[in-house]
């Protein structure tokens, strides 16, 4: 990788350097199933030695909900929570690392639990409540881990034979987890949790029941989605995910057609295929997390993290985790490829440095190029960071902070550029205020270099998606990933025309995704409040709050707190739904 833009995604930091003999993301040619073993020998989470990040409060991510709360909570009130304000804020995320004496083995692994807000006249309530997936109601009768996970291994059926093994070992979707812990979105009026394997789940807004089980490979034809779909204006929904063909794996973009009234069609019943590419790499498709979308292109980034279909069938096989069959290709470009909504066919496709990314903030396009946001990483290594013994391991060790250490960074894509042989070796790119570089390979590809938007890392991007998804913005919100920061619990604001940031901070106080709300009748882009769920670090476990920020000037409105019956874990993503006739209590 060129040694300009290491430094350009992080200037702090050098080359990972591993914490386990074993790493989920093996060598490209080595495959190796050995248990994972911690190699610090300094000692654990209660070592009294000096910790290496003493402000960071890793144990907020490794609490278990022991008590579900089913009638809502009344929150006290500090400041003002806006009048306008009424809807509910849904959160979604790892709720218990325990099935009876067994434990997880990675963040990605826990059950996931449902948290509700109810914003009305000034006032909240808090509920929340486990997801009913089949595999949790599975874990929980059985007071054990049954069905091995992205990095746990279960307790496989003492039935099941060799042959059936076999079975498995071909069938992509035999013995999948459906514990949908990532995200939350709206399918027209009815809301879904998902995580990126083929099954959603659709909740009840007002009590969190479960109430059904959506599987995608009946319905389009999947074996995985991501877990960030994109909701239009429209209420249409657009998602990307694998598709087998008899040639190969192709990256397929799902189209979810708006429910028309008084049809009983689902959205899923109608939805379709409306664009795909072969994966660049036939056994070893590339990871995705999510997609990017303009007002005319689909944007396909293919990492070189990928997922051995060999290995795959391997660990299905030996009953391993699913992250032994990850590869990193890291002397492998990362590829970009722009698709045209009209046609469905691909319009370019882009070669950038080697980076890894769970999140793309935003794209839209300018002039003849196409603008992509990204929060980039040098390797995936803070995968492995999501270890829960690593986590607990974290104070000793000096490379965490690197590990996890991202940036975001700004791509262009130019759309129309110059022939090779006219421009040579100069930057295509001709858009004012920004580095971004774009060249010709000998090979006659483009290779675009990105530029970094500000010097903090930042994880879980929003923007004032509903207007501006898609389109030309100036404003993000996103959290500190910066472990080492003075305060890593950190939100921000980062204005990517100015290059320029805010952040709100409290000690001890450890908010989570800023999610952006328009005021009514919002006269310019960062019109509208930020909602944040806070949790509070060590002995302040049962203990949980709804932070509101005033967008523009980032100074807080208000909060509501909520004490509670048992310990709230910090959650991933959600969505906040404006309803008038929200159920409050």
């Amino acid at each position: 990788m060129d040694e300009k833009l290491k430094g350009k995604l992080d200037n702090k930091s050098g080359i990972a350097t591993p914490v386990f003999s074993w790493s989920p993301l093996p060598t490209k040619k080595k495959l190796d199933f050995t248990e994972k073993e911690v190699q610090n020998k300094k000692g654990d989470e209660n070592d009294n030695s000096e910790p290496y990040y003493p402000n960071c409060e890793f144990r907020i991510w490794l609490r278990s909900c022991e008590k579900e709360i089913i009638e809502p909570l009344e929150g006290k009130i500090t400041g003002a929570i806006p009048s306008w304000l009424n809807g509910l804020l849904l959160r979604n995320g790892p709720g218990s690392l325990k099935a009876g004496e067994d434990e997880f083995k990675h963040l990605f692994d826990s059950s996931a639990l449902i948290h509700r807000f109810a914003i009305k006249n000034g006032n909240v309530t808090y509920q929340c409540r486990f997801l009913q997936s089949e595999v949790y109601k599975k874990i929980w009768t059985a007071n054990r881990i049954v069905i091995t996970e992205f990095g746990t291994k279960g307790i496989p059926d003492p039935c099941h034979s060799i042959f059936q093994r076999i079975t498995t070992m071909f069938s992509l979707k035999s013995g999948m987890s459906d514990n949908a812990m990532i995200s939350i979105y709206p399918f027209g009026d009815e809301i879904y949790a998902l995580n990126e394997f083929p099954f959603i789940h659709k909740l009840d807004r007002d009590t969190l029941d479960t109430l059904e089980r959506v599987d995608l490979t009946e319905t389009v034809g999947v074996v995985n989605h991501t877990s960030h779909p994109h909701v239009m204006e429209d209420s249409s929904v657009y998602n990307i995910g694998m598709a087998m063909y008899p040639s190969g794996p192709y990256h397929c973009i799902i189209y979810f057609p708006k429910k028309e009234e008084p049809s009983n069609t689902s959205m899923f019943e109608k939805a379709k295929i409306v664009a795909s590419i072969p994966a660049r790499w036939p056994l070893h498709p590339s990871y995705m997390h999510t997609f990017g979308i303009t007002e005319n292109y689909f944007v396909i980034v293919e990492q070189p993290l990928s997922i051995s279909l060999l290995a795959l069938m391997a660990v299905r096989f030996h009953n391993e985790p699913l992250a032994g069959a990850f590869r990193w290709y890291g002397d492998e470009y990362t590829q970009i490829s722009v698709i045209s909504r009209k046609t469905g066919l691909l319009e370019r496709r882009f070669q950038a440095e080697t980076f890894f990314y769970l999140h793309i903030i935003n794209q839209y396009e300018d002039s003849d190029y196409v603008i992509l946001d990204v929060c980039a990483y040098r390797d995936p290594s803070m995968l492995d960071c999501m270890y829960i013994e690593t986590m607990r391991n974290m104070q000793n060790n000096p490379d965490y902070a690197k590990m996890f250490r991202g940036r975001p960074v700004r791509f262009v894509l130019p759309m129309n550029p110059l022939p090779q042989n006219v421009s040579g070796a100069e930057n295509l790119i001709t858009l004012a205020n920004t580095k971004a570089r774009a060249t010709y390979l000998a090979s006659g590809e483009i290779h675009v270099k990105g530029e970094r938007l500000c010097n903090l890392g930042c994880e879980t991007p929003r923007i004032h998606y509903e207007k501006y998804l898609g389109k030309k913005y100036r404003y993000f919100y996103a959290i500190s990933s910066d472990v080492d920061a003075e305060n890593p619990g950190t939100v921000i604001k980062v204005d990517v025309k100015t290059r320029t940031c805010k952040t709100w901070q409290q000690k001890n106080c450890f908010p989570g995704e800023p999610i952006f709300v328009p005021s009514p009748n919002s006269q310019f882009e960062d019109d509208g409040i930020i909602l944040s769920v806070m949790v509070w670090g060590y002995e302040d476990t049962n203990h949980v709050g709804l932070l509101v920020l005033d967008a523009h000037t980032f100074h807080e409105m208000g909060r509501a707190e909520f004490k509670t019956p048992s310990p709230v874990p910090k959650c991933l993503h959600g969505w906040f739904i404006p309803n008038k006739t929200t159920k409050f209590c």
